[in-house]
């Protein structure tokens, strides 16, 4: 009798702990509807603050940029000095070349004041690009008084 008492009870508490455990189709959709919606909003959140890096990070990048193309012009401007009092030969080739990196330097900066492309994908192919044109021009500016026979 007891093993018939002791079977009984095991077999409702079983039972009772499948049944209570159990939730209806209804309350697993409304849990995981919640479990989406929370999903959303932190997804949200996460590309705003993406955003906000992005819209940070282009306006450090062009403050930068825009110090060294002010320390180009004041480099032209140095350069023209210098040039100014040299034999009229060696003037006249210099003040082509000079003219090229003045002329270059407008260009980068019409560049930069031009860009207003939030997106990541953009900004990243014009920052790379950018990068690249300001090496270039660098390497013209220290390469300017090398003498090319």
């Amino acid at each position: 009798m007891k093993k018939i008492i002791f079977s009984l009870l095991i077999t409702l508490l079983f039972a009772g702990s499948i049944f209570i455990s159990c939730q209806s189709s209804s309350k697993k959709i409304e849990n995981a509807q919640d479990k989406v919606d929370a999903a959303n909003v932190k997804v949200a959140e996460a590309n705003k603050e993406l955003d906000q890096a992005i819209k940070d990070s282009i306006q450090q990048f062009k403050k930068e940029s825009e110090e060294k193309i002010n320390e180009y012009d004041k480099n032209i401007a140095d350069y023209k000095v210098r040039i100014s009092k040299m034999n009229r030969e060696d003037r006249a080739r210099d003040e082509r070349r000079l003219a090229e990196l003045e002329q270059r330097n407008r260009e980068m900066r019409k560049d930069l004041e031009d860009y207003n492309d939030d997106r990541r994908e953009h900004w990243e192919a014009f920052r790379i690009r950018f990068r690249h044109d300001m090496e270039e021009h660098n390497r013209a500016f220290r390469d300017f008084w090398v003498r090319k026979r």
